[in-house]
C-alpha cells in the first residue's frame, strides 16, 4: 500500500514498512561509514587521542555502541541486559577493551537496535525518558532513529577528521 499510515482492524496506527526502511537505510549508511573510517587502523592509532579533548577512535566506536544500547533498549523498550563489564571503568570516549571486543559490541548493539525497529511501530512511545532536554524531544521510536542518524553522522564526521590527521586518508565510507 502506498499510504504511510494505515489503520489496523483494532484502530491502532501502523506505519508502513517503507518509512522504516528509509530511516534504517540512512542509519545503516552512517554506521557503515563509522566502521569504514576506522578500518585498517592499527591498535596504536585506534587507542591514541589525536585531539586535545582526549577521545580515541576506539573509544568513540564504543560510545556509539552505548548510544545504540541506551536509545533502542533502555529508552525505546525500557529494558536492557547488563554489560559484560563495568561501564565506569574508563575515561569517557576512551576504552580499556581491545578492538575485537569493541567492534563486536558495536555490531551487536546495532543488530539489537534493528530488532527493536523491526518489532516496534515507529509511533510507539518511549518506555523510559532520557534525562535532560533531549528527553523532551525524543518521544517515540521514529525520533530515536532520527536522533541516532544525527548522533552517528556527527561522530562519523569526528572520526573522518581524526583519520585524516592520523594518515591523511579521506572520503572513506559509503557516503
Amino acid at each position: 500500500m502506498p499510504a504511510v499510515i494505515m489503520l489496523t482492524r483494532k484502530g491502532v496506527d501502523r506505519v508502513d514498512d517503507a518509512e522504516k526502511n528509509a530511516l534504517l537505510m540512512f542509519l545503516e549508511a552512517q554506521r557503515s561509514s563509522v566502521l569504514a573510517i576506522v578500518d585498517g587502523l592499527d591498535l596504536d592509532a585506534l587507542t591514541t587521542a589525536v585531539l586535545p579533548s582526549g577521545w580515541t577512535p576506539l573509544g568513540l566506536v564504543e560510545h556509539l555502541g552505548y548510544a545504540e544500547r541506551h536509545w533502542f533498549q533502555e529508552i525505546a523498550t525500557g529494558s536492557v541486559e547488563p554489560l559484560a563489564w563495568p561501564d565506569d571503568d574508563h575515561t569517557p570516549l576512551t576504552t580499556p577493551r581491545p578492538p575485537s571486543v569493541v567492534f563486536a559490541f558495536y555490531r551487536a548493539q546495532c543488530e539489537r537496535s534493528n530488532t527493536v525497529v523491526a518489532t516496534t511501530p515507529l509511533s510507539a512511545p518511549v518506555r523510559a525518558r532520557h534525562p535532560g532536554w533531549l528527553g523532551d524531544e525524543v518521544t517515540d521510536l521514529r525520533r530515536i532513529i532520527l536522533h541516532m542518524i544525527e548522533e552517528t553522522a556527527r561522530h562519523a564526521g569526528h572520526l573522518d577528521v581524526v583519520r585524516e590527521l592520523i594518515d591523511g586518508k579521506t572520503g572513506l565510507g559509503p557516503r
